[in-house]
């Protein structure tokens, strides 16, 4: 791993005490962690002066803590995590003050330097003009400088240096944002309201499904949710364009809007369920906690986390390439996976399924990124703790996706003979498509080597299609798998369940 990334910057004034010995530890503790040390004197001396007590045995450092996170809350979040670096080193040190310094910046436009020389500015308001202006939009008369900053300045920068050729110099704007240099946002304080915005209007257009059949109270209580979340969608446009309130406002219901057609389907389309709205807000949900987990990790979390993990999904992987969703299905109905001749790209969207039945065990540790991003105070980064949760994690991880796996084949086990009792079409399951068919033996039944209950070729079997040799059929009156060799029978589609099949 290279450096780690970090979001915020922290001045921290620290107190360290104990003597020359305890202040070198402590310095490499601080280097240890990329912390640079920007100055450190005696106890009572330097910017915190006679705040700190004097004392022979101590010194503060400043130093500039650097982690990933939000800002609010990032000086208690650097605070604690110096005092647990100087608890690690058996050091005594005190986090006396912490300041987040904010550097946001500006988004001036970018302008090209333009040649007036080869086509002069023509005099008047007529075509000319009109010919000229549209020619030095698309850059005919363009530079090899570019210059970023506000519009005077912009000039000058262009001509500086140039002399006599600086009077024949002018600029072009490649953007729209000098138009209103004042009450422009700051970089990252326009990136978080867009975040914002799209976040109001998709909550809100993703509240719509839940409201819909609702009566009572869940009707009320998801209509205060709706007219809440309209409320904030509009504000937060209102507050993207601060000096154009009405014009961020219908940005805002422009994108609920969008967002609102999405999750109703559209003209024509299919609306999005609640179970398809919760589970996108599970998989956003995990990824984004996961992504920033893993950006704070250090060497030893990757060992305590990551390798645990890694080794878990790997297993998953090959237990799904086995199709562990088809063994639970044989097994439902008393066959084995030998049993059911599944196509190798089938295998793998069961494979693929499989995998998406972790999104669940995967909840935890997603929400204990969020919680590190929040500086919240029990997630404050510490290998021994996370040593403790990865066995947890992984319990979690194998409980849930085993529970899953069963319940999707129970599921369609219960479908299955639900539609073979009522003679109606069974549903299919990865690659497994059960289909009425009517057996023609070549020989006497009674000679036919079947495993099973005795076949009846004057009524239809559930096919389960031809695999080892053996024409797989399930005996819906029975309740039992019935085999019998391939190659001594004829297997005709049925054009219903409860038609009467020729027989020999």
């Amino acid at each position: 791993m290279g450096k780690q990334r970090y979001d915020q910057r922290v001045r921290a004034f620290v107190e360290v005490r104990g003597g020359e010995a305890d202040w070198e530890l402590a310095g490499e503790r601080f280097a240890a962690h990329g912390w640079p040390v920007r100055d450190s004197v005696p106890a009572g001396a330097g910017p915190l002066g006679d705040a700190v007590e004097t004392r022979p045995d101590s010194r503060v450092y400043e130093i500039e803590v650097r982690l990933p996170g939000i800002a609010k809350g990032a000086d208690l979040g650097a605070a604690r995590r110096v005092a647990k670096a100087l608890r690690a080193a058996r050091v005594e040190g005190y986090v006396r003050r912490t300041d987040v310094l904010h550097r946001d910046r500006e988004t001036p436009s970018y302008w090209r330097a333009v040649d007036t020389r080869s086509r002069p500015r023509p005099a008047g308001a007529g075509p000319g003009r009109l010919l000229y202006r549209a020619r030095l939009a698309l850059g005919h008369a363009d530079g090899r400088t570019l210059v970023h900053a506000e519009g005077r300045q912009a000039l000058r920068l262009a001509r500086a240096g140039l002399g006599a050729e600086a009077l024949v110099t002018g600029v072009r704007p490649l953007d729209g944002r000098w138009r209103e240099p004042r009450g422009r946002l700051s970089e990252e304080l326009l990136e978080r309201r867009l975040w914002a915005l799209f976040l109001w209007a998709l909550a809100t257009a993703g509240a719509l499904p839940f409201l819909a059949g609702r009566t009572g109270w869940p009707r009320g209580f998801w209509l205060v949710a709706l007219g809440a979340g309209i409320f904030g969608t509009l504000r937060a446009g209102a507050r993207l364009l601060p000096r154009h309130r009405a014009g961020g406002r219908l940005t805002g219901a422009l994108l609920l809007a969008g967002c609102v057609l999405t999750v109703s389907g559209g003209p024509g389309g299919e609306p999005a369920s609640r179970a398809q709205v919760a589970g996108v807000a599970v998989v956003v949900l995990v990824v984004v906690g996961l992504a920033m987990l893993v950006r704070q990790w250090s060497w030893g979390e990757w060992v305590a986390w990551a390798v645990p993990l890694a080794v878990t999904l790997a297993v998953s992987t090959l237990v799904a390439a086995g199709s562990l969703l088809h063994a639970f299905y044989a097994d439902g109905f008393g066959l084995t996976p030998g049993d059911l001749d599944v196509p190798p790209i089938w295998k793998a969207l069961a494979a693929v399924k499989l995998l998406t039945l972790t999104s669940l065990a995967l909840v935890p540790p997603a929400l204990w990124g969020l919680a590190r991003h929040r500086h919240h105070f029990y997630a404050t980064p510490g290998e021994s703790f996370n040593f403790l949760l990865w066995p947890l994690m992984i319990l979690l991880l194998v409980a849930a996706v085993g529970q899953l796996v069963l319940d999707t084949a129970e599921d369609a086990v219960d479908r299955t003979t639900y539609a073979a009792e009522h003679a109606t079409d069974p549903p299919p399951f990865f690659g497994v498509h059960p289909e009425w068919t009517c057996v023609e033996p070549a020989i006497p039944v009674g000679r036919l080597a079947a495993e099973g209950p005795p076949l009846d070729p004057a009524r239809p079997y559930l096919s389960f299609g031809v695999a080892g040799g053996n024409a797989v059929l399930w005996d819906a009156g029975a309740g039992e798998p019935v085999k019998v060799p391939a190659s001594k029978v004829r297997l005709v589609p049925a054009e219903r369940a409860d038609q009467v099949c020729r027989s020999v």
